[in-house]
């Protein structure tokens, strides 16, 4: 399972970095809010394990973000805090647990297995068309559930356009993750037509001055 940890304290987040890697887990990690966010949007997770008062953003304002943008990560909340309201709000953003600092490390282990177990976990591969899917844990385009090969800028596209799926991603945002350079839209656009070529079916939809996305809901 990839996981997200957010934790300012540098002994407790080793000790349960290092703890969740010997149970099998992929971990990165975080030390403020900032550098969380920064990471959430780089890559993809199945769960989230976020203390609160942290610098920069708390925990809370991260999920109000990400909810925001309509991403939903199962969350843990581990926390000193220990009063009701505080507790109350951590549940009210849909976080899926909150365990109380301190904690043995086992106990969190056994709440991720849970989660695990449960039906709440969302599906690896995001449906993008009739035929297409793509998993962002292995960063794998599908089609018909075969391995559709793009070159790496171009399955940087797909992702970014996954992850914001039924949302506008902006030239912006192609311009910070995918080039990480000032380029013009003249060349996204260009970038983005090759992705199109490439494609079997057209499932990327120009935004007119804005940006691009991919539309699609699966059929009942």
């Amino acid at each position: 399972m990839k996981i997200l940890l957010l934790e300012d304290d540098v002994m407790l987040n080793r000790a349960i970095t290092k703890y969740l890697q010997s149970t099998g887990h992929e971990v990165r990690t975080a030390r403020d809010g900032n550098n969380c966010l920064r990471i959430l949007d780089q890559e993809s997770f199945e769960l989230l394990i976020f203390d609160i008062n942290v610098p920069d953003f708390s925990g809370f304002e991260i999920l109000e973000i990400l909810h925001g943008k309509n991403i939903i990560i199962p969350t843990i909340y581990i926390s000193a805090l220990v009063d009701i309201e505080d507790i109350s709000r951590g549940f009210e953003l849909g976080c899926y647990d909150y365990l109380k600092k301190p904690f043995h490390l086992k106990e969190l282990s056994l709440r991720i297995n849970k989660i695990m177990q449960s039906q709440i976990l969302p599906n690896k591969n995001k449906i993008l068309s009739k035929s297409y899917s793509f998993n962002p844990n292995n960063l794998t385009l599908l089609y018909n559930n075969e391995t559709h090969s793009l070159p790496k800028r171009q399955i940087q596209i797909i992702q970014l356009l996954a992850k914001f799926k039924n949302s506008v991603v902006k030239y912006d945002t192609f311009r910070e993750f995918v080039w990480n350079d000032e380029v013009d839209n003249a060349t996204i656009r260009a970038e983005v037509n090759r992705v199109k070529k490439a494609l079997n079916e057209d499932f990327i939809t120009n935004v007119r001055g804005v940006g691009y996305m991919i539309e699609y809901e699966k059929e009942s």
